[in-house]
């Protein structure tokens, strides 16, 4: 499912106009990015997380060229979804 496609199913659920939809989904997304910059995690109850996850550094091969290359330690987005929402998963499997 697309963003667009998200946008759409909202707009046709609540009435409110594709307009006002898009700046809410946009305004959403922009919250969640920051937080995550900021390196705070955020917390939806009933659908789940989305957290800072840290990678250790370590050394990796090139193998074409027969080097070894560092790669520094660095953070990136996860999530983990709700146990609710993994429940209801199952039961609709």
């Amino acid at each position: 499912m697309t963003k667009a496609e998200i946008i759409e199913q909202i707009v046709s659920t609540t009435g409110i106009s594709r307009k006002e939809c898009s700046a809410v989904v946009e305004a959403f997304m922009d919250v969640v990015k920051k937080s995550l910059i900021e390196k705070e995690n955020v917390y939806l109850r009933g659908f789940g997380s989305f957290i800072v996850k840290h990678r250790a550094a370590k050394t990796a091969r090139n193998i074409q060229k027969n080097t070894t290359v560092v790669i520094d330690a660095h953070d990136y987005p996860g999530f983990k979804p709700a146990k609710s929402f993994v429940a209801q998963m199952r039961d609709e499997a």
